[in-house]
């Protein structure tokens, strides 16, 4: 057993914030070390959805940091106070194994990982998202008797799943025991095709009809799915008689989802419809100072105004231009200034002229059809799942906009140009030789010029 030393935690976060500072978040400085005993170095974490998510996110990244501060060959274990007190009595003899299942809530669903980025606090409220953020906070505090169903709507990057997360999180700091399922409408559609083929409709019912909470993501997903409207009617039916808390986002308004079933659309209309518009320049400039503050990135006072001047579209489009900068500054090695955002952004707006996709569409594009997350591009990942994304990334950003190989590698987490150099060689050279890959390509950029071009 060996003992933390003091200025551990502020080099082990020093290291991440130098060589991982795209996974870095201001709430980093809660966690505390506790001690390291037969290779293994136990970080402690109170808020069990920040656990979760480093559990399921960071722990390579901070297995790293801790190999390069302390010189030795260690695992990093992210666990509770409450597991942590299980190994402290334990004395001196061998700590048992802390099962993971023993860190998961009871609520916990395992399609489910809420964002610890996605709460109340850090959500910017403006006009046009007043509405729905007050009906959030009020299901949050009333869930099955203040708005039921809660449906909230709106364009891409608006808002609408940072609203979910944070009411999920809000319900479950309240009322740990809760059964809260939180899903995606095309995993819920999935699970349920795999229930009907593998005829075990049963327990599919029983995982959604006794939720106390049921949240699903891109509920206009359903359109013209016959057999899985059919079911979700009978789950929402099931849930409402009890007065259990059903909440929907989608990107249209239920009247406007394109077959969908009358008696859906009734259900959802019946509740609180809250739409979400694109932010003012007021609230564009509070968001891209929160997200900055989330992420530890220190912006000059005239950089928000700019970037909130330049990009009228959505909080992803702000949040991208953040990585952008931050790209920018680590390519260049200079501190982050108002003239080091010109340069930054107005290449990247200079792309666009003649329908040419940008670096974020591009991004977007990419993210969507991989699932995967933007963080894990901009990581030092190399799981297959994560390479291939990022280098199908780097190959259209050459292909299709006019940056240089420094600047593709500088976002992609300050990656040097020569492995920009060889993502684009290795996918030209696979997609020649799988069909499969070059369908996918192509699929990408058919979608990347069909949204240019509108």
């Amino acid at each position: 057993m060996q003992k933390i030393e003091p200025g551990f935690r502020e080099s082990l976060l020093d290291y991440l914030r130098k060589n991982h500072a795209d996974i870095c978040r201001h709430w980093f400085d809660d966690i505390e070390p506790s001690e390291i005993r037969d290779g293994v170095l136990r970080l402690v974490v109170r808020e069990p959805v920040q656990l979760r998510y480093l559990q399921r996110c960071c722990g390579t990244h901070f297995t790293e940091a801790a190999q390069n501060v302390t010189g030795r060959l260690l695992v990093v274990r992210f666990v509770s106070p409450d597991d942590e007190a299980k190994l402290e009595a334990q004395g001196s003899g061998a700590p048992a194994e802390v099962d993971a299942t023993s860190e998961r809530p009871a609520w916990l669903d395992e399609q489910m990982l809420l964002s610890p980025d996605y709460n109340f606090d850090s959500f910017v409220v403006g006009p046009g998202n007043r509405l729905a953020h007050a009906a959030a906070l009020a299901v949050a505090a009333k869930p099955g008797r203040a708005y039921n169903p809660l449906f909230i709507h709106g364009g891409v990057g608006l808002g609408k799943t940072h609203l979910l997360h944070a009411i999920c999180q809000s319900l479950l700091k309240e009322q740990p025991g809760l059964r809260l399922c939180y899903i995606s409408c095309n995993t819920f559609m999935d699970l349920f095709h795999e229930a009907v083929r593998a005829g075990r409709m049963t327990d599919f019912r029983n995982r959604f009809r006794t939720a106390d909470v049921l949240v699903i993501d891109d509920i206009h997903f359903l359109s013209k799915h016959e057999q899985t409207q059919e079911e979700f009617f009978h789950t929402f039916n099931a849930l409402y008689q009890v007065r259990k808390q059903i909440i929907l986002s989608s990107d249209a308004p239920p009247s406007e989802i394109p077959d969908l079933e009358e008696r859906l659309t009734s259900r959802f209309l019946a509740g609180m419809v809250a739409q979400i518009e694109r932010p003012c320049f007021e609230t564009r400039v509070s968001i891209v100072k929160t997200k900055a503050a989330l992420h530890e990135l220190n912006l000059p006072e005239d950089v928000p105004s700019y970037v909130a001047a330049k990009i009228d579209t959505n909080i992803r489009e702000l949040e991208g231009a953040l990585t952008r900068i931050r790209g920018f500054a680590m390519a260049t090695g200079q501190p982050i200034s108002l003239e080091l955002a010109k340069q930054a952004l107005d290449g990247e707006l200079a792309t666009r002229s003649g329908n040419a996709p940008s670096l974020q569409s591009i991004i977007e594009s990419v993210t969507r059809f991989y699932d995967v997350k933007l963080t894990d591009l901009l990581s030092k990942r190399r799981q297959k799942s994560i390479a291939m994304p990022r280098q199908v990334c780097m190959y259209l950003a050459r292909k299709h906009t006019r940056f240089s190989l420094e600047e593709i590698g500088g976002y992609f987490g300050g990656r040097d140009h020569t492995t920009v150099m060889h993502a684009v060689r290795t996918i030209e050279e696979k997609a020649e030789a799988d069909q499969k890959l070059q369908a996918e390509v192509d699929r990408i950029e058919q979608d990347l010029l069909q949204r240019a071009s509108r």
